[in-house]
């Protein structure tokens, strides 16, 4: 098995994507942060010690995508056409769930920025509540989906 990060000195190296064609690449993934119910009124309620909270989680993992290059090592700058997040409250098991789309006309895919668009807002998250419970858990996180490219369509099986 060829790893494509490994040069021939099997050194790390950034790959080379000079030749590849610019095509549509998406992703989607998912995290998750558990919340006692004192918290997790705070979440519906909209107010936080420091203020709105999935608002600003939102914005800074819109950000943080945007960054993934300057985070993950050899990962390539890109021009990012999308980026989405989108929360959804499961009461039942205490919790929310964070999902990311993501979308770039590119040599290369989206996958590690929608992975960082989900972790960021769960820090963030995380970040404005730790002042009221510092026991908040984080996911798991990970990838559900992504097209484009020479692999072409992963979708990830619910577990």
């Amino acid at each position: 098995m060829s790893l494509s990060h490994i040069g021939e000195n099997g050194r790390a190296r950034m790959v080379d994507v000079t030749e590849k064609e610019r095509t549509l690449r998406t992703a989607r993934a998912k995290g998750f942060i558990g919340l006692t119910e004192a918290v997790m009124e705070m979440v519906r309620a909209g107010k936080g010690p420091k203020g709105e909270i999935l608002n600003t989680a939102k914005i800074a993992g819109i950000m943080g995508t945007k960054r993934t290059h300057e985070l993950v090592p050899l990962c390539h700058p890109l021009s990012l056409t999308h980026v989405d997040v989108e929360f959804k409250i499961d009461e039942e098991r205490g919790r929310i769930e964070i999902i990311s789309e993501v979308k770039a006309r590119a040599e290369t895919g989206v996958e590690m920025e929608a992975l960082t668009c989900v972790l960021i807002t769960a820090l963030t998250i995380y970040d404005m509540l730790k002042g009221v419970d510092k026991g908040i858990e984080l996911g798991p996180f990970y990838l559900i989906e992504k097209e484009g490219g020479k692999s072409g369509r992963y979708v990830r099986e619910e577990v």
